[in-house]
């Protein structure tokens, strides 16, 4: 049996107390706060000491967890993953690898990725729907899961890792080929039978494919059109664009996507017109400032990532000072799984507000997602989940990228990890 299953075992209502209370809102912090959860999981309270509800009874249906002044946040999000494969690991070559322990070293990652404070992962590529189905059912530990399943890609672009002779080493798990509009329609009506949850596209090309530069268009804008109207007939699916120059960025943004994944390119007209229409960007800085490694890296992929560094960093900087709709994600697996909220410091380093990068983190990942009325922020009738961290946040955005100051996860009102003293929970 499984610890999350045994803790569902025993599922209680929950109470924090003594805790220094950032919400997730962009609202002051409380100094001396309590946060309460019912049995089901929902928050009842989350707000002053001073007015808080009592414990009921002698408290013993009540788990009780003492802060000790620590920092309470919202369960934060990581809006783009890929978790099946490891760092470094090329996608090229999944298909040599045993999918047993494929299976097992993704199950791996995903409790790393938990550890590490993020309670809702949305995955871009090489996921299957079983783990998000052995998520929900508690087969396994790990982030609630959304997932696109394979990418929809031209043929020799971005998400295209097959051999010059066309053997695909990826066993068929990153890329979802059409080059045609009709091709582009057919291919979001696979992924949504696959049980895909958003649908993933290459507007452009990118670093880690070794036939295409990021400065390449991928899909066109028609068919971006076509692959947004399919998901709109079929219950309004959102659409993510890996977009990183600067003419797939508009191609995505034109055609409707929800989401511009990476957008090292954005110009000023790239930033208007996703002003205009309300698109999100994913910045997923964690590549360029932890996601550059030589020895990992093939070296297309690596002179790419070199050449492109300086371009995306003064870019993002003016995506932050305009205020463009910025989601968290860091496209782990190109950077290290399990030290998701690092992105939050590189934020903080091009220009964001440390409060701003925590509402990224949470409320604005949550629009994203679809999923703002019940997480996002920690308010009462939402979702009990949340973060306790060492230190302040704040003051140093650092202190929450390192997993050892994670010392407290809470997940739709279970405790997945605990690292408080033994006195710190009665």
């Amino acid at each position: 049996m499984t610890d999350a299953m045994t803790q569902e075992n025993f599922r209680t209502a929950l109470r924090v107390e003594n805790a220094r209370l950032v919400d997730g809102s962009g609202a002051l912090p409380v100094a001396d706060a309590v946060v309460v959860a019912d049995a089901a999981g929902t928050l009842t309270y989350a707000g002053p000491a001073a007015t808080a509800p009592p414990v009921p009874g002698d408290g013993s249906a009540v788990r009780i967890i003492d802060a000790g002044g620590r920092t309470v946040l919202p369960g934060f999000f990581d809006c783009h993953t890929h978790l099946a494969y490891a760092q470094g690991s090329p996608p090229g070559r999944r298909g040599e690898l045993d999918p047993v322990l494929v299976t097992y070293d993704t199950a791996t990652r995903l409790r790393q990725t938990l550890d590490a404070g993020i309670t809702t992962a949305r995955d871009l590529g090489g996921l299957s729907t079983g783990f998000r189905t052995a998520v929900e059912t508690d087969r396994i530990v790990g982030p609630r899961l959304h997932t696109a399943v394979r990418i929809i890609s031209h043929t020799g672009g971005h998400a295209d890792f097959r051999l010059l002779d066309g053997t695909d080493l990826s066993g068929g798990e990153m890329a979802e080929l059409a080059d045609t509009v009709d091709e582009s329609r057919l291919a979001v009506r696979r992924m949504l039978r696959a049980g895909a949850d958003v649908i993933k596209i290459c507007a452009s090309g990118g670093m880690a494919s070794p036939y295409d530069q990021p400065e390449d268009e991928g899909l066109m804008e028609e068919e971006i059109r076509a692959v947004v109207d399919e998901c709109r007939r079929h219950g309004g699916k959102p659409v993510a664009a890996h977009a990183q120059g600067t003419a797939g960025i508009l191609n995505a943004i034109r055609g409707g996507v929800t989401s511009i994944e990476h957008g090292y390119g954005l110009d000023e007209e790239a930033l208007e017109l996703a002003g205009e229409r309300g698109t999100f960007v994913v910045p997923t800085l964690s590549t360029v400032f932890a996601g550059i490694d030589k020895d990992l890296m093939p070296e297309h992929h690596y002179q790419k990532k070199v050449r492109w560094s300086g371009i995306t960093k003064e870019n993002i900087a003016r995506a932050i000072e305009q205020g463009a709709r910025i989601a968290l994600g860091t496209d782990a697996a190109v950077c290290p799984h399990g030290q998701n909220l690092l992105e939050l410091r590189f934020l903080v380093d091009l220009g964001m507000d440390p409060m701003a990068a925590i509402v990224a983190g949470t409320r604005v990942s949550a629009e994203l997602l679809g999923l703002s009325d019940r997480l996002g922020t920690l308010t009462t009738g939402k979702t009990a989940d949340l973060v306790m961290c060492e230190g302040d946040p704040l003051k140093d955005i650092g202190v929450l990228g390192d997993p050892g100051n994670i010392v407290c996860v809470v997940q739709d009102g279970v405790v997945r990890k605990d690292l408080l003293p033994a006195a710190g929970a009665r």
